[in-house]
């Protein structure tokens, strides 16, 4: 990951509705949630929800899966365990303090 995109991935987290909808879907697992469903759930207007599942769409923290003709959305673990590395990398460098991932398991 670079800087760019986790910016883009910071950002569309840091908007309250959206960090709720993220959070909505990570505990949904990954069947993951209808829109109709997250908009009960957090009481979203349909177009506000839409709007936001395009921002965290765009920025890769989430997708959507055709199922029919339904949408089901669920949250891109692999994306976000990604920006999670990219924010730890170089954790306690300057301490070495010994948090990096051990690099002897292969």
């Amino acid at each position: 990951m670079d800087s760019k995109q986790a910016v883009e991935a910071l950002a569309a987290l840091a908007h309250d509705t959206r960090l709720a909808i993220f959070r909505l879907l990570v505990t949904a697992g990954r069947t993951g949630m209808s829109p109709g469903a997250m908009a009960e759930k957090l009481g979203l207007p349909g177009p506000t929800l839409s709007f936001h599942l395009k921002e965290l769409s765009h920025a890769g923290l989430i997708e959507g899966k055709n199922q029919g003709r339904f949408i089901f959305y669920c949250a891109c673990y692999e994306h976000m365990q990604t920006l999670m590395d990219f924010l730890m990398e170089n954790c306690c460098a300057a301490e070495q303090c010994g948090c990096e991932p051990d690099q002897t398991e292969a």
